[in-house]
């Protein structure tokens, strides 16, 4: 098996993070001789601010519950971090949490290229707005108010949907139509199928 790169995209509540875990031990069974990086931005972010020691993190803490999107610097150097601790050549990379917009994709582009990472899938978990909210207001997350989940639904759709546009119009990148209104399980045998991997 190559060593993949698989970005998720889709809104918050989509189930990116569950379907990465089960990707995760499936990749791991698969293919043992390779390590799995999975760098999830919103994971990290929340760290930052459960820690809320430095002006840094005090100020994600502070603008974490509100929905908006932390500035591109700051994620640029989380998952930039990630990748110089974790990735070699040979790791199979599982991204969630960016790019949330076109600006942050060709950052990505630049990394990937340093990386030397060219086997790219896109899993885009289509799920509507009105699924993923009742979702986000049904989880027990601190940051999941209602004014937050409506600006992240708008953010979704007025940036991060642009950077599939982008990514379709890639003949190296595959862009992968996933439906999110399926089952957690038929939604991770229809990612398995996409990948080959069943």
């Amino acid at each position: 098996m190559k060593a993949l790169t698989i970005i998720f995209i889709g809104p918050q509540g989509s189930g990116k993070g569950t379907q990465i875990e089960k990707l995760d031990k499936v990749m791991v069974e698969k293919d043992p001789v390779r390590r799995v990086v999975d760098i999830q931005t919103g994971r990290r972010f929340r760290s930052l601010a459960a820690r809320s020691e430095t002006f840094a993190e005090k100020k994600v803490a502070r603008t974490l519950d509100t929905g908006v999107l932390q500035p591109d610097f700051l994620t640029h150097i989380l998952w930039g971090e990630a990748m110089l601790d974790q990735l070699d050549p040979k790791s199979h990379l599982l991204i969630d949490g960016f790019p949330r917009t076109v600006t942050q994709a060709h950052v990505l582009d630049d990394a990937f290229t340093f990386f030397e990472r060219n086997n790219i899938h896109v899993i885009n978990l289509e799920t509507p707005e009105e699924v993923v909210r009742a979702r986000m207001e049904g989880r027990a997350r601190t940051d999941d108010t209602k004014e937050s989940i409506e600006e992240r639904l708008r953010w979704y759709r007025e940036d991060t949907l642009p950077v599939l546009d982008y990514y379709r119009a890639r003949p190296d990148i595959i862009v992968h139509d996933i439906d999110g209104m399926d089952t957690i399980d038929g939604v991770h045998e229809q990612i398995l199928k996409a990948l080959n991997l069943l």
